[in-house]
């Protein structure tokens, strides 16, 4: 298959964190009158900096979602680790609004899923296999030689993590995915009427697009049934966290207010 049709299709199938993604755009629901915030995340010690990739940053409080706060070193590791993905856009088009966002969203998630809980665990060997997947997908690793384990750790050290940090963090995204495919996805049925109509009005159009011959419906259409179910559960993903917010007390820091 042509190129750019892979980086299109790549795009359809990317996981149920880009849902995250979208509904981080919502505007943010502040409440009527700031949450007490616990003394300590007033006044934080200072981050450590590590190169240019992190830098010296003072904390502090940036959202309270249900009494738990979220602090803007939260927001620099969201942006270090967003760097580390292999299909990102350049670093210019981080946007710190919509990171905020996300880490609200992934924190009423991850809420809800203590007072409902479901066998989430990722198990040594499926994250070692992501892992090994992402070192040879990020373009930037192939200058720090990232098949050797010294390359992968210069790697995630320019961008201020360690390896076990960064093992920490992607096993958290690896559960908070299951989590969403567990509550989403079971139950939902895409029939073959939808993945012709989808082949016809979507993937054709996009083929003639690229000037590419378009290969059998029947030889893609797992692929076809694999977006159209992750259209569906972002879809509901993105109600469940509305209906979260409403019913929640989230409350967003406005530029230069001060936490009490």
């Amino acid at each position: 298959m042509h190129n750019s049709v892979w980086r299109w299709m790549a795009g359809c199938l990317a996981p149920v964190v880009l849902a995250l993604r979208l509904c981080a755009q919502q505007p943010a629901v502040p409440a009527q009158t700031a949450p007490p915030v616990p003394p300590s995340a007033t006044n934080p010690p200072v981050a450590p900096g590590n190169g240019e990739a992190q830098g010296t940053l003072i904390d502090a409080v940036v959202a309270v979602v249900n009494g738990e706060v979220i602090l803007e070193s939260d927001v620099d590791e969201e942006r270090r680790f967003e760097s580390i993905q292999p299909y990102r856009g350049s670093a210019a088009e981080f946007s710190r609004d919509r990171a905020v966002q996300r880490l609200i969203d992934r924190t009423l998630i991850l809420q809800q899923a203590a007072l409902e809980p479901e066998d989430s665990a990722v198990s040594d060997q499926a994250l070692n296999a992501q892992l090994q997947t992402l070192r040879k997908d990020i373009p930037e690793c192939s200058q720090f030689h990232c098949e050797t384990d010294a390359g992968w750790a210069s790697y995630l050290n320019s961008k201020g993590f360690t390896v076990s940090e960064f093992q920490d963090r992607w096993r958290k995204r690896m559960e908070l995915l299951r989590l969403i495919e567990v509550r989403f996805r079971n139950g939902i049925r895409i029939s073959d009427d939808e993945i012709r109509n989808y082949y016809e009005t979507t993937m054709l159009p996009e083929y003639a697009k690229q000037k590419v011959a378009a290969p059998k419906l029947e030889t893609i259409s797992q692929r076809i049934e694999e977006v159209l179910l992750q259209q569906q559960v972002g879809n509901l993903l993105r109600d469940w966290l509305k209906s979260l917010r409403a019913q929640g007390n989230v409350w967003v820091m406005k530029p230069g207010e001060v936490a009490p």
